[in-house]
């Protein structure tokens, strides 16, 4: 297939297309072609009226579209395709332990503690 700016390669096609919903509608609809679609859509930014011919008639594109997010088929499928990158892992305060004058210990104590810390 050839490649084009907004398309999928036939590496991310294939890695994809293992993932997708089961056809229970008309056979014979072109996945690959829908995705690309959309992914157009996602990239321009553009109206759905405006998605080229080549890509299939905007209305039954955006149609599809619509069930596929009623039914959550896009939710599974990034669930499916994500890769976490742990070396961009960060820890913010909701997985640290608060100190304890966020719980309402009263400052002198802390303050002591803190003292003893620095001495000792």
């Amino acid at each position: 297939m050839t490649q084009q700016h907004h398309a999928l390669s036939d590496k991310q096609w294939e890695r994809m297309s293992a993932h997708l919903p089961p056809v229970l509608g008309r056979p014979g609809r072109n996945d690959r072609l829908f995705i690309d679609g959309v992914l157009w859509i996602a990239k321009t930014g553009s109206p759905w009226r405006d998605l080229p011919a080549h890509l299939g008639a905007w209305a039954q594109v955006y149609q599809r579209f619509a069930r596929w997010s009623e039914r959550g088929h896009f939710n599974a499928l990034f669930l499916a395709l994500q890769e976490p990158d742990h070396e961009q892992l960060r820890v913010d305060g909701t997985s640290c332990k608060a100190h304890q004058a966020s719980a309402g210990a009263q400052k002198k104590m802390v303050l002591k503690q803190l003292a003893s810390l620095a001495v000792g």
